[in-house]
């Protein structure tokens, strides 16, 4: 996407003032300097257009005595046969305008003939005025009912559009329009983004997707109680993507970069399906816009996925050079699947307490660490040391992050009063474990010495398992054992975490109603393994299902991990044996030799 600073992925950029004043004044490009791309600038060609229509409402009990300017955008594939899909957009003359920055109609026209976003029809709606003297329909102005309508808390908009106005527009142009909360959209910018917000989590069972461009999350009419909110109501079923930018407002009423920020983080705290774009504009719709085409495609994907998943070539191909052979067997519970630089695999027999290392060349495991901790997750670290997720030592259930030293196998402390299943960790220095039963992601530094209760970085997620890290290090995957989604979060340079988006859902099996997401990896072409009741499931880097590879056993399968030579098998910790297959790709790890 153009001109976008922050990344891409639900970027959460957790700036002070004084770091954002500092890195606008080294900026060597222009500020705020988003352009439209050719999805809003024209219509491709043999694309159709839609019809809009202007209307005027003045029939509201909700808020009587308004009138206001709407419009109706019907698309040309509209037939009637079923139901659409709706969005509608507050402040509408500022997205309908032929010479705006948004520009709706045109972008609809041609995602929709792509395919890239359903049927939907597009109701455009003005804020309501009051008395004479009201502003033209087609320009801002003083629509005096605007703020009570848009920045107050409360149910009385949503009320307003189910009752009032979406039934309207269906009987007078004869539309049938879905009433499926994933087919029913809300956008709107400023006070019209807490405003579409404000409608979805008023009335989740009807709204379930929301577009906040330059959202007013401050205390205009005290909506800056929802980064509270948020992490204190349990997480309702509403997609949302917020863009927002450095040189937005800072007056009286809060600071609207700060503001958003906090929305996102607490969006990811709760675990809801969002995406956050953070640039460095002002409080005007230049980003909104130059992103529009981009933000409706993520908003509506879901909606344009096929039921089952599409098997590309790529798995095949990948898969092709070899079958499961046996690497050992005779194991309690083996888990903790990982690899060092140079190849060779670890992994942990967990009940008894055991470390195992096979070497890269091929061969029978051998014990390199005996009557040690229970260890349910492992990776190497850049310094070179072991790091494990401990569910106990002998008959104790202590449990710790640790790091083993490799040559004398001496253990030190990382974090302590923690809860972990599994862990990834990164180059720049940081272990990042999942807390299965809290729903949580935890973030603590490697050189950390007995942190006690290191604080989570995302939470929401439904029983948390497998989680790894992408070849550029910039996105780490977290799979849910006890749902079916599996969750992409953007890092950043310094370690931290930014917001978070289910980007994949994981096939079920019959007769199970979750996918049993378990132990990841992912490979040099940034493809995702994930284990699971079905086997390894494999995902591309953005999120597709490529397919599956078969257990090589009845058994759970449980962690993964490439290594051998070139880091070229797929080995998997199958409850009382381990395997390996040879593939056409080579793993990712964290530190190359």
């Amino acid at each position: 996407m153009q001109g976008i600073r922050a990344a891409v992925g639900c970027g959460l950029r957790m700036l002070g003032l004084a770091v954002v004043l500092g890195r606008a004044s080294l900026q060597a490009w222009a500020v705020d300097a988003y352009e439209l791309g050719p999805e809003s600038l024209g219509r491709a060609d043999n694309v159709p257009t839609g019809r809009l229509e202007s209307f005027e409402f003045n029939e509201s009990k909700i808020f009587e005595g308004t009138t206001r300017a709407c419009w109706v955008y019907v698309p040309a594939q509209y037939d009637g046969s079923k139901p659409a899909a709706l969005m509608v957009f507050q402040d509408g003359h500022s997205y309908i305008a032929t010479n705006g920055s948004l520009r709706a109609p045109v972008v609809m026209d041609n995602l929709i003939a792509k395919g890239a976003m359903p049927v939907t029809i597009g109701i455009f709606v003005n804020p309501g005025h009051k008395g004479t003297n009201g502003p033209p329909s087609g320009g801002w102005g003083n629509r005096n009912n605007r703020s009570l309508e848009y920045d107050g808390l409360g149910d009385a908009y949503a009320r307003f559009l189910i009752e009032e106005l979406i039934p309207y527009v269906a009987r007078r142009w004869s539309l049938k329009l879905s009433d499926d909360p994933g087919m029913t959209a809300l956008c709107g910018q400023s006070s019209g983004g807490i405003c579409a917000w404000t409608a979805a989590w008023e009335r989740p069972e009807r709204f379930g997707r929301v577009l906040s461009h330059i959202g007013s999350f401050v205390n205009i009419r005290g909506g800056h109680v929802y980064p509270a909110l948020l992490r204190k109501t349990p997480r309702k079923a509403i997609r949302v993507f917020l863009q927002d930018g450095a040189n937005d407002l800072n007056n009286e009423h809060g600071n609207w970069p700060l503001a958003n920020q906090e929305m996102a983080s607490s969006l990811a705290f709760a675990g809801y399906d969002f995406r956050f774009e953070f640039g460095d504009g002002a409080h005007n719709a230049k980003h909104g816009g130059a992103i529009l085409p981009d933000s409706l495609r993520w908003l509506w994907r879901t909606a344009m996925e096929p039921a089952t998943p599409t098997v590309t070539e790529g798995l095949p191909e990948m898969a092709a050079a070899g079958n499961w052979e046996l690497v050992g067997e005779g194991y309690a519970f083996t888990d903790g699947a990982c690899a060092d630089a140079e190849g060779n695999f670890y992994f942990s027999d967990l009940p008894k307490g055991v470390i195992y290392r096979a070497p890269a060349r091929g061969g029978a495991p051998v014990e390199w660490l005996k009557e040690g901790p229970k260890v349910s997750g492992m990776k190497m670290g850049p310094d070179g040391r072991v790091y494990a997720c401990v569910q106990g030592t002998g008959t104790n259930n202590v449990k710790q992050i640790i790091s083993l030293d490799p040559a004398s196998r001496a253990i030190e402390v990382v974090a302590t009063d923690v809860r972990p299943n599994d862990l990834a960790v990164s180059r720049s220095g940081f272990v990042y474990f999942t807390q299965t039963e809290d729903g949580q992601v935890v973030r603590v530094p490697i050189s950390a010495r007995r942190m006690s209760r290191p604080p989570p970085v995302a939470g929401g997620i439904n029983k948390p398992n497998g989680i790894a890290l992408s070849p550029d290090q910039r996105s780490l995957w977290v799979s849910e054992y006890g749902g079916t989604q599996v969750w992409q979060f953007s890092l950043a340079e310094d370690g931290s975490v930014r917001g978070g988006e289910r980007l994949a859902t994981l096939r079920v099996p019959p007769g199970k109603t979750d996918s049993g997401g378990d132990g990841s990896a992912t490979d040099d072409a940034g493809r995702v393994y994930v284990t699971s009741h079905l086997g390894l499931q494999v995902l591309d880097s953005t999120g597709r299902s490529l397919g599956s590879i078969a257990r090589p056993q009845e058994k759970s399968t449980v962690s993964c991990a490439f290594a051998g030579e070139g880091h070229a098998w797929l080995y998997v910790c199958s409850a009382d044996r381990v395997y390996r297959r040879k593939t056409a790709t080579s793993g990712a790890v964290a530190v190359r030799r």
